[in-house]
């Protein structure tokens, strides 16, 4: 099982930190360093300044927005990172939500599924840069009846074939991901469930396409705080806030994929609680409710030897590639915990 790291959303004041995160993953030999976007900082900025001042480790988009770039522009884009990276990077696609699809880029969420399956047919294609054409339901290229005529793109990326990943949840985004992509971005992905709520999904989407797990990367990103093993609970309430967030407060109240995800994992009571509590603006409160136990599950607390038989875990259900978000507010405890993540890794026998 090989390490990456994710440094999440760029922009928080800890711009220059997290560069000195990703140069001393790259020193450590992590194989991969993601960043993500919602509406604030882009991706495909931070991956260029970060591929300019690293030497080894991959970058990747974690992810690219779908509804924020039409399908030749993010293929214009995995070529260029590709080849200024010199063959390192690695394309993380995913709809995003409806709050942020519909009211940020006035995109309409609708049948994300179809539309994420066009989009992955038109990147791949212009990737091979033949000329591109294509006729489906959500894009027509070229338009029909005008100017336009199939153009084929004019650079060429470092490597034949750029690791194309897709950001799922759901049962069907799951099984389409297997089908279509090369790999699969996980969020709040606990080991105890992985199969049923997950591994499952993925195996069906690849048995459709004639294949079997074996060369798919299954990247789940997990939060690490380190430290002793009776501080657990303690280590657990650091990730309170990140928690609700995502379970509570992303999405819509019908179309919060997190909370979904909790309730597949038995947490359906608590789940329905954070949320209302969240939506209703008592956000400490929707933290306080979320239980201990949910934390530890999808987190890696405690100290190394407790993480290293969590990470075996994770190995043994089929994990590829780990995807580490060290806590601290301070660089030093983030390069820390970073540093105990991949001590662990050995520990664990899986480096």
């Amino acid at each position: 099982m090989r390490l990456g790291i994710n440094l999440g959303y760029w922009g928080a004041g800890m711009d220059s930190d997290n560069l000195a995160v990703a140069q001393e993953a790259d020193r450590l030999g992590c194989s991969v360093c993601w960043a993500a976007e919602a509406y604030g900082s882009d991706a495909a900025t931070v991956l260029s300044w970060v591929a300019a001042q690293t030497e080894r480790i991959d970058i990747g988009s974690a992810i690219f927005q779908i509804p924020a770039r039409a399908p030749a522009m993010t293929a214009m884009t995995a070529a260029t990172l590709d080849s200024l990276s010199g063959g390192r990077f690695r394309l993380g696609l995913g709809v995003s939500g409806p709050q942020v699809s519909e009211g940020w880029y006035g995109v309409k969420f609708d049948k994300p599924l179809a539309r994420t399956r066009e989009y992955v047919d038109i990147v791949r294609k212009a990737m091979t840069r033949e000329r591109l054409s294509y006729e489906g339901e959500h894009w027509t290229l070229p338009l029909p009846g005008g100017p336009g005529k199939p153009l084929k793109l004019t650079v060429h990326p470092q490597r034949e074939h750029i690791p194309l990943y897709i950001a799922a949840i759901g049962p069907k985004n799951l099984e389409q991901t297997g089908e279509i992509a090369d790999g699969a971005l996980l969020i709040f992905p606990a080991v105890e469930h992985l199969e049923e709520t997950a591994l499952s999904h993925l195996r069906a989407g690849r048995e459709k396409a004639g294949k079997t797990l074996d060369g798919f990367d299954i990247c789940p990103t997990l939060p690490l705080a380190v430290g002793a093993d009776k501080d657990v609970s303690a280590l657990a309430d650091i990730f309170r806030p990140y928690t609700a967030l995502y379970v509570g407060g992303m999405g819509s109240p019908k179309q919060n994929f997190y909370n979904q995800l909790a309730r597949r994992m038995g947490y359906e009571k608590e789940a329905a609680e954070i949320q209302d509590r969240y939506l209703s603006g008592d956000k400490e409160g929707s933290a306080a409710a979320i239980p201990e136990r949910l934390i530890d599950q999808t987190t890696l607390l405690g100290s190394v030897e407790r993480i290293a038989e969590r990470m075996q875990a994770y190995a043994a259900a089929g994990v590829t590639t780990l995807s580490l978000a060290p806590a601290g507010f301070a660089l030093e405890d983030r390069l820390a915990s970073l540093r105990a993540g991949v001590e662990a890794l050995e520990r664990a026998g899986l480096a």
